[in-house]
């Protein structure tokens, strides 16, 4: 569930929310880069609106959460809460006679985000609040399904035009699909080295080659005096309590050149696994 409000309003609906057992993930701040300036300069200008991300209950184990998608969405690095999304202008506005159609015309950039980390394709999405149709102009867009509930008639009629005037998005569905790296067959590090596709005695790398640490035949890694798997050496190196190995270690092909052995895996998965 996705809820949007100024302030104020979001924290008393999170506080309903909470009450009636909802549990929330994120709240998500969105940064109107192009905001309205408050022309009277007695106050800040208003330039965010946050988003309450939940799920039904803390008990709810499996939700829908695409974390793949907005990280190739964000350049390769993890996407942060605090989204930076301009307001709803241009052609993008919808105008009857010159003046806006909505007053709180939501931006596609915002609802894709929340459409595209959430739900997948084929999923059904509702929207009680429909207004001019953002949320179905997306979702059709994305090949979601949606319900949308909206009071006034006059907005019900732009939100049908609006629509359908969208053509039906045809394309293979891998287009629209993210593999998790969590949906993936599962590689353990010592299924690289019984494989040979790295050998006991071998070095591997921190990205920056400062670090070196060696393959032991149980595939751990000995770095000084330390012994332990890929992931707790890595969390030692660099003071942390957890972290990635996959992503923390490399090692050097036939040319010298550092390789991810994170990358190794996936040649791993593709050469021995019906991925």
């Amino acid at each position: 569930m996705w809820v949007i409000g100024s302030y104020h309003n979001i924290f008393r609906v999170g506080r309903i929310m909470m009450d009636l057992g909802y549990w929330v993930l994120n709240d998500v701040v969105w940064h109107k880069t192009n905001p309205m300036p408050n022309f009277r300069g007695t106050r800040f200008q208003n330039a965010t609106e946050t988003m309450i991300w939940a799920k039904k209950s803390s008990d709810q184990k499996k939700y829908t959460f695409n974390y793949q998608a907005m990280k190739n969405f964000n350049d390769e690095k993890q996407m942060q809460n605090v989204w930076h999304i301009p307001l709803c202008t241009g052609s993008e506005r919808i105008k009857i006679n010159g003046k806006k159609a909505h007053s709180t015309q939501k931006p596609e950039a915002l609802l894709y985000r929340v459409i595209l980390s959430s739900s997948n394709v084929g999923d059904r999405i509702l929207d009680p609040f429909f207004g001019s149709g953002t949320t179905g102009a997306v979702a059709k867009k994305l090949q979601r399904h949606y319900i949308g509930i909206e009071l006034s008639p006059e907005y019900i009629e732009i939100a049908q035009e609006r629509i359908a005037a969208i053509p039906q998005v045809l394309c293979n569905a891998a287009a629209l699909v993210t593999k998790s790296k969590r949906d993936a067959p599962r590689i353990s590090f010592g299924q690289l080295i019984e494989s040979a596709y790295m050998m006991i005695g071998q070095q591997v790398f921190s990205k920056d080659r400062t670090i070196i640490a060696t393959i032991k035949a149980d595939s751990q890694l000995m770095w000084q005096d330390q012994s332990g798997s890929i992931h707790k050496i890595a969390a030692l190196i660099q003071n942390r309590p957890m972290f990635n190995g996959w992503e923390y270690w490399y090692c050097e092909d036939s040319h010298g050149n550092l390789v991810s052995i994170d990358d190794l895996r996936a040649r791993y998965r593709r050469e021995n696994t019906m991925e």
